[in-house]
């Protein structure tokens, strides 16, 4: 369906310290080598406890780095008309940060939100004999993968127009937050997907929340690992316990759990 989140990328100047550090947060495997790319990066599947993937490690090259490109995570936006989902987007406010690419997983572009959240947009090429397959890197409850995507953005009403326009999404419900306005939750075909919200004096962009079975011995493996909690612990309805964290490279994240 057009507009599900279908992969999480990082984006990181050093994968093997990435590894290490969400190896023991998250308990991901990332291999110790990637696959080579066309323009001198590498990149890395992130394999789940399960055997799935949770989404994929990109390194930032020294190059890159020139041209401002810094850690952080990034989603991928399903469309089965790629074409048209950039025209469209570009025609509700958005910029093209990386034109239509043809890749072996598929034709994608990158893409940034009226409010300057950057986001590709993929139309992904099935496995081998598996022209069915779905991606499950998104899961409201299941562990080790994606159970929030969060957007902070400088006008929450401009940003929940675009994605309304542009994918669909609905904002069927919300909470009031206070002086910061309300915190917009977003729908898509039955299922939450996360929220919208006003950004505040947090740089404006997308986070997510990936669960873990135990938050409280998660947050502890992000400090004893060189991470750093900038938000939280809180608890939040559904009795989950939330951070928001920074990886020891720069990239910015959330962990999402169940209180004991």
């Amino acid at each position: 369906m057009a507009g599900e989140f279908i992969w999480y990328e990082l984006m990181t100047p050093d994968p093997a310290g990435a590894a290490a550090f969400y190896g023991a947060v998250v308990h991901w495997t990332i291999p110790a080598t990637g696959d080579a790319m066309p323009n001198g990066s590498n990149y890395r599947l992130i394999t789940r406890p399960d055997g799935g993937t949770a989404g994929g490690m990109l390194e930032l090259t020294p190059p890159m780095v020139e041209h401002g490109a810094r850690p952080l995570w990034l989603p991928y936006l399903h469309t089965p008309d790629i074409e048209a989902t950039i025209n469209k987007a570009v025609a509700l406010g958005a910029s093209v940060h990386m034109g239509l690419q043809e890749l072996p997983a598929g034709r994608m572009a990158m893409l940034g939100d009226p409010g300057g959240a950057p986001f590709y947009v993929m139309d992904p090429t099935p496995p081998e004999g598996q022209p069915d397959a779905k991606s499950d890197v998104f899961s409201e409850t299941a562990t080790h993968r994606c159970g929030w995507n969060e957007l902070a953005a400088p006008d929450e009403q401009a940003a929940r127009d675009f994605y309304s326009g542009l994918f669909g999404w609905e904002s069927p419900d919300g909470m009031d937050m206070g002086p910061q306005g309300r915190y917009h939750f977003v729908a898509h075909g039955g299922q939450t997907l996360g929220a919208i919200y006003r950004q505040g004096n947090e740089e404006a962009g997308w986070r997510f929340y990936f669960r873990v079975p135990d938050i409280d011995a998660a947050i502890s493996r992000v400090t004893g690992n060189g991470g750093t909690v900038i938000d939280g612990p809180h608890d939040v309805p559904g009795n989950d316990r939330v951070i928001l964290a920074r990886d020891p490279q720069g990239a910015t994240f959330g962990l999402a759990g169940a209180i004991e």
